[in-house]
Order: C-alpha cells, then sequence, then structure tokens
C-alpha cells in the first residue's frame, strides 16, 4: 500500500513539474493531460491496476496541475502542435 501511495505522489510531482509546456493556459492543459495520462496508464499497469482507470485519472490531474500552472515557473519552449 505504501508503495502505491509513494509511485501516486511522485507521479502527481512529475506531472506538475512537466506540465507547464507551452504559454498559454491550454497548451499547459493539454501538454499536462497527455503526459499525466501515459504515465498514469504505466503506473497502473506496472502496480497491477487498470491502465483506462490510471490514465483517466493521471490525464484529469496532469490537465488541471498544467492549466493552474504559470508559464513563467516551467517554461519548456514552445509545444510541437503550434
Amino acid at each position: 500500500m505504501f508503495r502505491k501511495i509513494a509511485t501516486g505522489i511522485a507521479v502527481l510531482g512529475l506531472t506538475t513539474a512537466l506540465a507547464a509546456c507551452g504559454y498559454r493556459p491550454g497548451d499547459r492543459a493539454a501538454s499536462g493531460g497527455l503526459i499525466g495520462a501515459g504515465t498514469g496508464a504505466a503506473v497502473a499497469a506496472a502496480t497491477g491496476g487498470a491502465p483506462l482507470v490510471g490514465a483517466a485519472i493521471g490525464g484529469l490531474v496532469g490537465a488541471v496541475g498544467g492549466a493552474a500552472t504559470s508559464p513563467n515557473a516551467v517554461n519548456l519552449g514552445r509545444p510541437v502542435w503550434r
């Protein structure tokens, strides 16, 4: 149980840190959601959970984290889709 909680906290921290890709809140929400969905699915699969549920939760957390971050906090440049 402790391993799952520690993994979740680590994923949340990394997702929030990487969610700030782009200049606009929509860009950061999209990139954060994609990063979160991929990470959530991978962590869920590795821990024996349902990857679709992990992707949904990770995508939601990443999108919210990306929209809530400031472009001045972490700026990884222009998104590839712009």
